[in-house]
């Protein structure tokens, strides 16, 4: 095989999987117009058609998906091929992609990516922080963290951090104007500030008695998608806040929120590092996982998981 006709079914296979040329073109590290003109090439040299293309879509002919079908298989193989050389490195080398949700970005990743860096100076770290539920292995991460309940059950799971709960919180000068509710149905009749992950579905409020989970139905005048800017605006008295009290312990110990209905608020499952167990894991990702398991105490050894949160 020429290098011109690898080089364009790479391409090929970047817009195919990510059914996009710009998206594909990022990944490539090429212009649009370069990557369009690519594809344009192998359809020449091949005779067909590969790719039917809008202005807002790109989706693959019957003869595009024979071709992935055929050669995705082999750049895997590539790709495990090339891995596979870091092993007779001295350190781990390569691109380790996370896909993280907000909460564990700002309290597990960002007081120990400096150390991390430093101690493997040739690993690029690609950090992607989004709230929404992704497929790591379609977007092409090699591992996520999020809350334990929103993972997939076939994911392979190295706990990130302690246990915490979730806890109803307000500001000193909320509660003595509106007063401290002392049970958890007493929130129905307070201004609540609600969160709405990406998928559009609120942040449900649970608490817990005599081991019976239950789910209050709360209710305010705001609703944000932004744990920090609920986190704000609770400070300043707008109304009382749901958030994990790991997150928040600063503001706790400091006195500007107070956590309220403590003793109906159990702990919970951790957030936890996740990826598919279905392939060899790269240097990077294996790299990431012990230096993750010293700084969380995860007690996971890295070629293997469970299947389900502790």
């Amino acid at each position: 095989m020429r290098g011109s006709e690898f080089t364009e079914l790479r391409a090929f296979v970047a817009v195919a999987e990510r059914e996009n040329f710009s998206r594909a073109a990022i990944h490539l590290g090429i212009a649009p117009s370069t990557l369009s003109q690519t594809i344009r090439s192998l359809e020449e040299r091949l005779g067909v058609r590969l790719l039917h293309r809008t202005t807002r879509s790109v989706s693959l002919t019957d003869a595009g998906i024979h071709l992935l079908a055929r050669v995705r298989p082999a750049f895997e193989e590539l790709s495990l091929a090339v891995e596979s050389i870091n092993d007779f490195r001295d350190a781990p080398m390569g691109t380790l992609r996370l896909s993280v949700s907000t909460i564990p970005a700002q309290m597990i990743l960002a007081p120990i990516l400096k150390e991390f860096l430093a101690t493997y100076p040739d690993i690029l770290l690609e950090i992607t922080v989004n709230d929404a539920d992704i497929d790591i292995v379609k977007s092409k991460f090699d591992a996520g963290i999020r809350y334990g309940k929103r993972i997939a059950q076939d994911m392979l799971l190295v706990k990130a951090c302690p246990p915490s709960r979730l806890i109803a919180m307000a500001s000193p000068e909320y509660l003595a104007q509106y007063g401290v509710p002392e049970k958890p149905q007493d929130l129905q009749h307070h201004r609540c500030i609600r969160y709405r992950y990406e998928s559009l579905a609120l942040l449900p409020w649970t608490f817990e008695e005599n081991r019976k989970i239950m789910e209050i139905e709360v209710s305010g005048s705001l609703i944000v998608n932004d744990v920090d800017l609920m986190i704000k605006a609770t400070r300043d008295g707008i109304g009382i806040g749901y958030m994990a009290e790991s997150y928040i312990v600063d503001d706790l110990r400091e006195g500007r929120l107070v956590p309220l209905l403590t003793e109906w608020s159990p702990a919970y499952n951790s957030w936890y590092l996740y990826y598919a167990g279905h392939r060899q894991l790269p240097a990077p990702l294996k790299a990431f996982i012990r230096f993750l398991r010293v700084h969380a105490d995860a007690g996971q050894d890295p070629d293997s998981g469970s299947t389900g949160p502790d």
